[in-house]
């Protein structure tokens, strides 16, 4: 996070308070507390405010009055409400109202931080600004004023009012997120919620019940009735991340979802209406699921009422003089340079590689730079240093997975062993974990925002595969 996230917390039990505020503050938020749920009110709507975690019953001002009075106040404001099992039907009824989420008493603290590091992401999402076109050093801009970025400049502008179904397409890390986020703002839902979920982040076993929610005993571990994101998003708008990644019973699933505009849960009856716009992106090339049978059409023609096509960053070179100015802007913050300068050879040179990896590849490209050359100017030289470096390391990495993966193939050809998909997809896991718990210092949940994981995900991995939280592992 670019700073600490302020939270409010209001708690009229001061032991749970002191508590509930040592472990958010260990986990790097800035906690204001309040006891009583007027002043609290109070302080939300004066202050601002990442998150809101209240409890249910508070003197002045119960909880349920003031998740309504503030959604009105601040509906973008996540708020999280702590109630004991007894009232699940209040809880649910205070979604209805605006909260975000909802706590059931007891509850474990990953449970809290997994949902309140959710929430922080979901008011970022809303509350920070996207803007658009060239010379822009705004925390989050799409940049660019070629033809290509301008003719999705209007298509934004056209659709981002209409209550139709968007679909984003283009190849990894070209900013399909923010084309979903500027649609969002731009729109007349800007100021009900803005919930995303990357469909490839979560297990599918855990997908389904994250989109439509589940009640209490339709599966192992489901003690409480949850809602889903669909519920989250109503009023608002749904971004489904990585749509291609799924599964052909979630694809039905969410096909129905869009035709009836309602929800079920998993486990339950009653159908729920819903109001929630759908933008979805994907990387994956759909005509060929199409004619795999890996993705329904009628699912595709149903998302797809307007596409936008991202392209790939090779195909507007005339976009990276800005892109690189406004990166350099960006980080030169964060590395305290004042004003960081580039040389044109230097940027000609970016302008003639290939990027794979698009604008993503390109800001890590810029930012390597600058930690290279500090506080003075980005030479040729520079540039040239850390592409080839960044180069190296993937064909180093590359060659390595592919050795592996041909062992484990010539095995299983003679006999030796089954299941190599199995086995390469856990070894691959296994490192990931690793090295990001490593390079997060032990913070779990530092390593899980950077993978794109629950904080209950990530404790279970890691005692999975026997690695220690400071990224040491464990003795087999």
């Amino acid at each position: 996070m670019s700073q600490r996230p302020h939270i409010l917390l209001i708690e009229d039990d001061a032991s749970a308070a002191a508590a509930l505020r040592r472990v958010l503050a260990d986990e790097g938020y800035a906690v204001a507390c309040e006891a009583r749920g007027d002043t609290g009110l109070l302080a939300a709507q004066q202050n601002d405010f990442e998150v809101v975690i209240t409890d249910l019953k508070l003197p002045g001002l119960n909880g349920l009055d003031l998740v309504r009075q503030l959604h009105v106040a601040k509906p973008r404001l996540p708020i999280i409400l702590i109630t004991a099992h007894g009232t699940t039907e209040t809880a649910i009824e205070a979604t209805k109202l605006g909260a975000y989420d909802y706590l059931l008493k007891p509850f474990e603290m990953e449970e809290l931080l997994d949902l309140v590091g959710r929430a922080v992401a979901s008011s970022r999402l809303m509350s920070q600004p996207v803007e658009m076109g060239e010379g822009l050093f705004a925390g989050n801009a799409i940049i660019g004023n070629s033809r290509m970025m301008q003719n999705i400049y209007k298509e934004i502008g056209r659709v981002a009012a209409k209550p139709v179904t968007v679909l984003i397409r283009g190849e990894t890390g070209t900013g399909k997120e923010l084309i979903a986020r500027a649609l969002y703002q731009h729109s007349d839902r800007c100021r009900a919620p803005f919930v995303a979920v990357n469909c490839a982040a979560i297990p599918e076993t855990l997908l389904e019940s994250e989109l439509f929610g589940h009640e209490r005993g339709a599966f192992t571990g489901a003690e409480n009735r949850r809602i889903g994101r669909f519920e989250q998003a109503n009023g608002g708008t749904l971004f489904l991340d990585e749509i291609g990644d799924l599964s052909s019973n979630t694809q039905a699933k969410l096909l129905r979802v869009l035709q009836e505009k309602y929800v079920h849960r998993l486990g339950g009856k009653e159908a729920i209406p819903i109001d929630a716009r759908v933008i979805a992106a994907t990387h994956r090339d759909l005509e060929t699921a199409l004619r795999e049978k890996t993705f329904r059409e009628d699912l595709y023609y149903r998302l797809s009422v307007v596409v936008i096509k991202v392209p790939a960053l090779h195909q507007r070179a005339e976009d990276i003089p800005d892109l690189v100015r406004y990166f350099m802007q960006r980080h030169g913050t964060e590395f305290d340079i004042a004003s960081p300068s580039i040389q044109t050879e230097a940027i000609q040179f970016l302008q003639a590689q290939p990027w794979p990896g698009n604008v993503r590849e390109l800001e890590n490209v810029v930012r390597q730079a600058l930690l290279l050359a500090g506080k003075y100017t980005i030479s040729l030289q520079h540039v040239q240093q850390v592409v080839a470096k960044i180069g190296e390391s993937a064909s180093a990495s590359n060659q390595s997975i592919a050795t592996g993966i041909s062992e484990y193939l010539v095995r299983a050809s003679q006999g030796e062993m089954t299941g190599v998909h199995g086995r390469v997809i856990e070894e691959v896991e296994r490192e990931l974990f690793a090295q990001a718990i490593q390079m997060a210092q032990g913070n779990q949940a530092r390593a899980a925002r950077w993978l794109g994981v629950s904080r209950i995900t990530m404790r279970e991995k890691l005692h999975r595969f026997g690695l220690h939280p400071s990224g040491e592992r464990t003795e087999d």
